[in-house]
């Protein structure tokens, strides 16, 4: 009797045609998945990266400026425009309070408008001053503290011209009490 048993259990494990189909689909889908994950990969393959976009910028500016370094400074061309002299208070550091008077020339772009400077002059002035206020004496005193300062005032008159831009500021007088 075990022996007839054995075999009734085994009659029933035939080929299941919905195993089948759902193999073949589950092989076709797969196939598809690959295909699109392929197509995929193609088209990232083919952007260009950041590092090659800079490099490229990079290229492009140095064969603009194809400029033959002999040592020798370059001036750009500009035009100056004296600013007012400045006195105010530095940040309260250790000891007495402390002063700067400072007497600066700009050197503009020649795209630069007299009208326009001129209009600002106000804004400019509050910048620079509030600028000074929150130095230090021990940070003025130190040639990087000084061109820093240059370069904190470039950029805050920057951001009030339309036309043209601050190259370089040059101090004419630069005194601290």
């Amino acid at each position: 009797m075990a022996d007839g048993s054995a075999d009734n259990s085994y009659q029933g494990s035939g080929k299941n045609p919905l195993l089948t189909v759902a193999l073949l689909l589950n092989i076709v889908l797969m196939g598809v998945i690959a295909y699109f994950q392929y197509q995929t990969h193609l088209k990232i393959s083919q952007q260009s990266s950041v590092e090659d976009i800079v490099k490229a910028q990079m290229a492009e500016q140095s064969q603009d400026k194809e400029v033959v370094q002999t040592g020798e400074a370059q001036e750009e061309e500009g035009k100056l425009f004296p600013l007012d002299s400045f006195t105010a208070n530095l940040a309260q550091g250790d000891g007495p309070q402390r002063y700067i008077r400072l007497n600066a020339v700009l050197k503009l772009s020649l795209g630069a408008k007299e009208e326009e400077y001129k209009a600002r002059k106000p804004q400019i002035r509050d910048s620079i001053i509030s600028i000074l206020n929150s130095k230090r004496p021990n940070d003025l005193l130190k040639v990087q503290g000084k061109e820093y300062l240059k370069e904190e005032i470039k950029s805050a008159i920057n951001s009030y011209l339309v036309d043209g831009k601050v190259l370089d500021v040059y101090y004419v007088g630069f005194q601290i009490n």
